[in-house]
């Protein structure tokens, strides 16, 4: 199969770099940095359309919904990273945010051949999922083009899923398929065609906003406070008592004391201390505020 890659910004060669084999180790590093300051700036224009991508996975997950990441590569391998992530910092269930990447789990430590060039594999791993249309399917590839990406976009978009892209390329065939396009133009990389630098960086980036952005919207952070981390070892552990000190001024005994009185669940301890309620008086009261503390405090 023939790809014309004459056009793709991604692919493209990097005048900064054109000697860079050439160069003292400092002075090499020094055109990396340069070029990876660039990435921030390629971001912040695109905030727009992440602030209708993160408005669009806070309704899905209001309604039940998942958000599922789509790519090939590195592209897909960051989308399992940020979903992974997702439980232990915000308490979600494992299947609300969901990474996919072609070629399965042997392609997250090494290329699966062809894989990527499989439109309809993206498709049957959707349909494994029993998507639905109150999911949002994120598609991640640099280029824009992954055929991998692209069946799962086009069997998302059928059944009335919202169909976000993220590529680096603005002119790509996911832009064309997507609901929501985000196209950080980070411009060619300094090894030419290697998408995993500045493509990878604007690609997490974005993905960092997405979950987290949509995670505080859903009332999973309380001022900046991770308030629904969940204690799975001492670091976390500790980090709750922080939180809670932090949200009540209370001393750490006293936050322990009302985490412990809970079963060490952040938001739950911290109206204990805010509203004078018991454990289970708090837990009724977030419930009936679905989750957020603020609304609960001002109920």
């Amino acid at each position: 199969m023939k790809i014309d890659l004459t056009k793709m910004v991604t692919e493209s060669r990097n005048p900064a770099s054109a000697e860079i084999d050439t160069l003292s180790t400092l002075d090499m590093l020094k055109v990396i940095n340069d070029e990876d300051k660039k990435v921030a700036l390629a971001v912040e224009a695109e905030l727009p359309n992440i602030a209708l991508a993160v408005d669009a996975i806070t309704n899905a997950f209001a309604d039940g919904g998942r958000l599922i990441y789509m790519g090939a590569g590195t592209s897909g391998r960051l989308g399992i990273l940020d979903a992974s992530e997702c439980p232990p910092t915000y308490g979600t269930n494992p299947a609300m945010v969901v990474g996919l990447i072609a070629g399965g789990h042997p392609a997250i430590l090494k290329a699966v051949e062809n894989a990527e060039d499989n439109a309809e594999l993206g498709k049957q791993n959707l349909i494994d999922l029993a998507l639905t249309d109150k999911d949002v399917v994120v598609g991640i590839a640099a280029s824009g083009r992954t055929p991998y990406v692209l069946g799962g976009m086009r069997y998302a978009k059928s059944i009335g899923s919202t169909v976000v892209a993220i590529a680096c390329n603005p002119v790509c065939t996911m832009v064309d398929e997507a609901n929501i396009a985000i196209t950080p133009v980070v411009g060619p990389e300094v090894v030419t065609g290697s998408s995993r630098m500045k493509a990878g960086t604007a690609q997490k980036l974005v993905l960092n906003m997405l979950t987290s952005g949509a995670m505080i919207r859903s009332g999973k952070v309380f001022g900046n406070l991770m308030v629904d981390v969940e204690a799975t070892n001492a670091k976390l552990i500790q980090r709750q008592t922080n939180i809670v000190v932090e949200a009540t001024g209370v001393s750490a005994e006293e936050a322990d004391s009302a985490l412990n009185a809970c079963g060490r669940h952040c938001k739950t301890a911290i109206l204990m201390l805010l509203a004078n309620l018991s454990a289970e008086q708090a837990k009724a009261k977030l419930d009936a505020n679905n989750g957020f503390i603020r609304q609960a405090l001002n109920a």
